[in-house]
């Protein structure tokens, strides 16, 4: 197994790069599904390398997890072993699990609080407006999904607005962002270095469906102004902060400018160029780090193999 199994451990932070350079060098939709992409794989090598570094690290501690037949004395020396290695392996794994499934709960009583909160309302109707005096606009996924909005907020925007602010939620539902938040949020949750893409990949839902709004409407200014009057209005995260909202607190002072320059094309950049370094950096280190867990499971495997008598 060698350094092989620590390597998926460091490697994610070679996507660091793209994570800062992806907002303004890829068209959101690219961004979205390439860091999720990245930001997975390396979240699940990194899990199985926590696994591996586990088990040999406490080949010789009295209640490991291997097989029975590895009590023989030259079995267990022959499997690499560090004490220190595997308590922190033990603590690693145990953080990582409870972090992920305090996410995973946290996300999924959120929104069966809200499916409760909106079943009265009729199945047919997409729509769902609260009579509520805080603003708020954000879509509830599901089946089936919705886009609920306060009164509040809907009397802050004029009618073109409220076809921006509609089109910008339904684009969130159209697309399943949610998915791709929760996948970059457990992966945050299994490496710390991974937190820079659940940022790059929030920003980037909330810029994919700013574009599809700009288009469904014909008219980037128009919605640049209805982001930028509806974070204005906004004064807290609404009642869901878990889910993809209108005017979240972030960074739109950055999208109302994307809003106003410009469309990216979906064209990926020049391998030359600053981005498109940064993304071949980012791929080589997701596959590194793939064949380095796959090499150590291997190894693991073999030697299991070999010591178990059939």
């Amino acid at each position: 197994m060698g350094f092989f199994v620590f390597l998926p451990l460091v490697l994610p932070l070679t996507s660091l790069p793209i994570a800062r350079l992806a907002e303004h060098h890829l068209h959101p939709r690219n961004a979205v599904r390439l860091l999720s992409w990245i930001g997975v794989t390396m979240a699940v090598c990194s899990t199985l390398a926590l696994g591996l570094l586990f088990v040999v690290g406490t080949a010789q501690i009295p209640g490991n997890p291997l097989p029975d037949s590895w009590s023989d004395p030259e079995i267990r020396t022959a499997v690499p072993f560090h004490e220190a290695v595997g308590t922190a392996a033990v603590v690693g794994l145990v953080t990582v699990l409870t972090a992920c499934s305090r996410s995973l709960r946290r996300h999924l009583r959120i929104r069966a609080r809200a499916q409760r909160a909106l079943a009265p309302v009729p199945p047919g109707s997409e729509l769902v407006v609260l009579p509520d005096p805080e603003p708020y606009a954000y879509a509830v996924p599901g089946g089936p999904g919705r886009v609920v909005v306060s009164t509040a907020m809907m009397d802050s925007l004029d009618a073109d607005e409220q076809r921006a602010l509609l089109a910008h939620e339904r684009s969130h539902l159209a697309n399943r962002h949610h998915r791709h938040l929760l996948a970059a949020q457990l992966a945050s949750c299994v490496n710390p270095f991974l937190r820079p893409l659940q940022k790059a990949v929030g920003y980037a839902t909330e810029r994919w469906a700013d574009e599809e709004a700009a288009g469904s409407v014909g008219d980037r200014r128009l919605t640049a102004r209805a982001v930028a009057r509806a974070a204005l209005v906004t004064r807290g995260s609404g009642p869901a902060p878990s889910f993809a909202a209108f005017a979240a607190p972030g960074p739109v002072p950055r999208r109302v400018t994307a809003l106003l320059s410009p469309a990216l094309g979906e064209a990926w950049p020049p391998p030359a160029s600053p981005a498109g370094l940064a993304a071949m950096v980012a791929a080589a280190g997701t596959a590194v780090s793939a064949v380095s867990a796959l090499n150590a499971a291997v190894a693991l495997l073999l030697l299991v193999k070999a010591a178990t008598p059939w």
